[in-house]
């Protein structure tokens, strides 16, 4: 059997994080969306993205496929009916298809003629961009119990104060030293090679990906995942970070979600309150304007290889695209168009040969190569949202 994973509606307002990303390829919990159906189903996935994502994301039809909507996060009893799906079956949620059996004969699939399958359980969605955040907690228990169900965590260290041990597990090669680890709220997963320095506080729901670092005197509340090879120092309070991404220093980061490759200057804070309690609005890429997102708490959305400099500061809601470069006193505005260099006191275009200069000689400190495919994904992001680049 084949799986492939598909982005579904809501692609768009999951936007700048699936500009250089397929929606499965979200991290939210300890794990991406796509991780989480590959370790419940033991098999590889392929992807139907966009056209331009298609050479770093490719798609490979067999003869027979199951078709998956990547919003949704898996469940073992939503696994069991995915795996028992037949020809002309399809499951739903509500309006919304989940998962359908199609063969590469197939000219269309017309779901009045399947057999419609509900499922009646409850399931993570991952609608909106603040749903990454917003539903971290559940989405880190749920990849903790699928990661550690059988398996025993390394010795948590002497030096190390801890509340309900039970629901701390430590991979091979983690190092902590006079850290506190609180999962009285949530469990805390501390990922393979991660370094847990001196004086950091920890309080679950926590993740923590392979080979991170939390420096020391880090304060961490739930529910935050750092995803592999990110550093952070600082106070950050319920965020989600993807990958190779940094907050080094002191500072304050709440209620917000990093793409990969970003980088916060030293003192860098954002708000995720408005001063007077309104409810938040984020930029909505579908509509091009702002919109509501009914939550009191929301800071600060990052696309990849976004920076700032030291001592930037984020209002409430602010959105920001791929490739920005941030810096300067005042706040800048609540949406940086992506390829934006500038700040509050204003903003010019952040051209292509200068954005692949930074990222070769970042991907290269990290032992990576930023190659053609990456620069091509970027050209096609840099043309694509020129329009929203009026200055």
């Amino acid at each position: 059997m084949n799986y492939i994973l598909f982005d579904g509606d809501v692609r768009n307002a999951l936007l700048p994080f699936t500009y250089t990303r397929p929606v499965a390829d979200i991290r939210v919990g300890i794990l991406t969306i796509r991780e989480k159906w590959e370790k419940f189903l033991g098999i590889t996935t392929t992807t139907i993205t966009e056209e331009y994502l298609e050479e770093k994301f490719p798609m490979v039809e067999m003869e027979i496929n199951i078709l998956l909507n990547s919003s949704y996060i898996p469940t073992k009893p939503l696994v069991e009916m995915v795996k028992n799906l037949e020809p002309n079956q399809a499951i739903f949620k509500g309006e919304d298809v989940i998962a359908f059996y199609t063969t590469d004969s197939q000219e269309e699939v017309d779901f009045s003629e399947y057999d419609q399958i509900e499922f009646d359980d409850d399931l993570i969605q991952i609608k909106n961009t603040w749903n990454i955040f917003n539903l971290n907690a559940e989405a880190i228990r749920a990849d903790f119990d699928l990661i550690t169900e059988g398996r025993k965590s390394q010795p948590i260290p002497e030096t190390v104060n801890c509340i309900n041990r039970e629901d701390i597990f430590i991979e091979e090669g983690a190092e902590i030293t006079f850290a506190t680890l609180n999962a009285s709220k949530g469990p805390i997963y501390i990922g393979k090679n991660a370094l847990v320095m001196e004086g950091c506080m920890i309080r679950g729901a926590f993740a923590m990906g392979e080979s991170s670092v939390l420096k020391m005197g880090a304060k961490i509340y739930g529910a935050t995942t750092l995803g592999p090879y990110c550093k952070v120092g600082g106070e950050v309070n319920n965020s989600v970070l993807f990958e190779h991404s940094n907050k080094g220093h002191d500072g304050y980061l709440g209620n917000s979600v990093l793409g990969e490759w970003c980088n916060l200057g030293a003192d860098t804070n954002n708000s995720n309150l408005k001063n007077n309690y309104a409810e938040v609005r984020l930029w909505n890429y579908e509509t091009g304007r702002f919109a509501k997102t009914g939550l009191q708490f929301c800071g600060l959305m990052m696309g990849d290889h976004s920076k700032c400099g030291i001592n930037t500061m984020f209002n409430t809601g602010t959105v920001i695209g791929v490739s920005a470069n941030i810096f300067g006193s005042g706040f800048p505005r609540n949406f940086v168009p992506s390829f934006s260099w500038g700040g509050a006191s204003g903003f010019t275009e952040y051209k292509t040969n200068k954005v692949f200069e930074v990222a070769e000689v970042v991907m290269k400190r990290r032992g990576l190569e930023f190659d053609e495919k990456e620069k091509r994904i970027l050209d096609h992001i840099f043309e694509e949202t020129k329009k929203y680049r009026n200055y």
